[in-house]
């Protein structure tokens, strides 16, 4: 029937918003385990998607640098959220 339809796709969007959440909740227990340098820049570059080069106005530092934090960090939260 168009009721249990409807209810069976509500059921299921409201899973996938609930898991939305609990990864996010996820990343950003992540985010938090970094050194304060790697959380400001992928929060830039992740959250804000900001250019290496802006990055490197604001932080007045080297892109070189930024892209190393970035990859570190990305490198840690990977395995953060993979470990059970």
């Amino acid at each position: 029937s168009q009721e249990m339809q409807s209810k069976a796709v509500n059921n299921l969007t409201s899973d996938v918003y609930f898991e939305g959440d609990a990864i996010q909740l996820k990343l950003q227990k992540a985010i938090a385990t970094l050194p304060q340098k790697q959380q400001l820049v992928f929060n830039m570059k992740y959250f804000e998607d900001m250019k290496y080069k802006d990055m490197a106005d604001v932080l007045e530092t080297s892109e070189g640098a930024l892209k190393a934090s970035y990859h570190l960090a990305t490198k840690k939260i990977e395995a953060y959220l993979t470990q059970d």
